[in-house]
């Protein structure tokens, strides 16, 4: 169970990283304009907010010191 709560610790600092550095995206799409049933749809990119990106590094931390710190 150590090592578990160690790796996902790690693994979400990582994903953390990702996003705050600004290499974290999404795609959304909008209908445009709707004409009987004919739509025009617009798909845009949009960024993960740096906050998340900065609660998954501390929820991180949190996990990864839990881990190493728990008693076996």
């Amino acid at each position: 169970m150590r090592a578990g709560l160690i790796i996902v610790g790690v693994i979400l600092i990582g994903l953390g990283l990702w996003v705050t550095l600004g290499n974290g995206s999404y795609q959304k799409t909008d209908t445009v304009a709707s004409l009987g049933p004919a739509k025009i749809e617009a798909t845009h990119d949009k960024a993960i907010p740096q906050w998340v990106g900065i609660a998954g590094i501390v929820i991180g931390g949190i996990v990864a010191v839990a881990g190493i710190a728990r008693k076996q």
